[in-house]
Parts: C-alpha cells; structure tokens; sequence
C-alpha cells in the first residue's frame, strides 16, 4: 500500500552518452539536464512500483526541478526521491540529486497512477483518429 515517506535511490556514473553534448542539450560534457530529470523520474517510479496493484503503473505529469551544479564525466550521482503528498492517484515526490561533492539538482516530480491497459489503449487510439 501506498504511504507518504516512501523513498527511493538511486545510483548512476556520469558517462559520455548523458553528457549535455552529447544529448544536445548544450556543448560541453558534463551531466546534460534531460538525463538528470530521467533519473529523477526513475527513481521515483521505481519506489513506489512495489507498491502497486497488478496491472497498475505510474505516468510522470509534471517535473520542476533546478539544476544547480555541473558534473563531470566519471563522476557518480546519487538521486533519493521521497513521496510527501499521496492525492488520490496523484503522487508528489521530493527530489534531490547529489554528485560526490555537492547538490547538484533538487525539486518536486509529480506521477499519477493508471491502470497500464487502459492508459495504452487511450493512447494506442490516437493512431485511428
């Protein structure tokens, strides 16, 4: 069952595909911005994944997170996410992402629940529009 405090972690090394060059997110290699909110919402799908009813999942809808520092390829970098504000489906998570030296990303990342059948077939239907 689903409970406020619930916390994630998650680990990864800075490696030269999720540079901001490489991604094209900017020119120089260091964690691009696009690879940190990736980590920040897999931490938070992965703590709560457990949690969930079969033939359940969590979307990502909203991600506001500041990125405060550079890392370096080489370096690793560590996100914990905790569940602060659990809303009926919606689920609010605080995020926070350090390298071996600093805070380098901190903010709030927002998921709901959804049954993954239906979400797909809602999406799948697009196509026939």
């Amino acid at each position: 069952m689903l409970s406020k405090g619930i916390q994630g972690k998650h680990n990864i090394t800075v490696t030269e595909e999720i540079t901001a060059k490489s991604v094209r997110s900017g020119e120089l290699p260091v964690l691009a911005t696009p690879a940190m909110i990736a980590l920040a919402e897999r931490t938070a799908y992965e703590s709560v994944s457990s949690y969930l009813e079969e033939g359940e999942g969590t979307v990502g809808t909203l991600i506001n997170i500041k990125h405060l520092a550079p890392t370096p390829i080489g370096m690793t970098v560590e996100c914990t996410s905790v569940l602060r504000e659990i809303d009926g489906r919606r689920l609010v998570f605080d995020i926070t992402v350090r390298d071996e030296k600093e805070t380098i990303g901190a903010g709030v990342h927002e998921r709901f629940v959804i049954k993954n059948e239906r979400f797909m077939e809602k999406a799948l239907s697009k196509k026939n529009i």
